[in-house]
């Protein structure tokens, strides 16, 4: 049970300074980063929670929301670069 609630203390701290970056950080990927590592660290909280408490169906949670927090990582770039999601700017598709 202590080594569960280290294990807790330690993502909630992970957290806390992920989120500093978040509101701190100078450039916008560093933000995107900060998103990123901060749903990373919620999926490994929720697979703990879920391990810890004998749930396995958390796990599959986890496994969703961090395929949602991938895609919407690379989705969120790719409108950074391109401003536009659905097709390829126009330059590209001349070149």
């Amino acid at each position: 049970m202590y080594m569960f609630l280290a294990a807790v203390a330690a993502i909630f701290v992970a957290i806390l300074l992920v989120l500093i970056r978040l509101f701190a950080g100078p450039t916008l990927y560093d933000r995107v980063l900060a998103v990123n590592s901060f749903g990373t660290l919620t999926v490994l909280l929720l697979s703990l929670l879920g391990f810890v408490t004998g749930r396995p169906d958390f796990l599959d949670i986890a496994m969703l929301y961090a395929l949602i927090n991938f895609v919407s990582t690379i989705a969120i770039l790719k409108f950074f670069r391109y401003r536009a999601l659905g097709r390829a700017s126009i330059r590209q598709e001349e070149a």
